[in-house]
């Protein structure tokens, strides 16, 4: 995952400088795509293994 971010910061450091070619925005694309499915899937993991508690009423 490290080699992804590096990527979409490189591609997103280029963007603002002198731009992307189109090749370049599809790729920077593809890979935010997948940078958020892999975190959505942290999200939902992580909130699977969550557990509620029912507090008592303060007194």
């Amino acid at each position: 995952m490290q080699v992804i971010i590096e990527r979409i910061n490189e591609l997103s450091k280029k963007q603002r400088s002198i731009g992307l070619e189109e090749w370049e925005r599809a790729e920077q694309e593809a890979l935010r795509q997948e940078y958020l499915t892999y975190i959505r899937e942290q999200v939902k993991d992580t909130l699977s293994r969550a557990q509620t508690t029912q507090d008592s009423p303060i007194q």
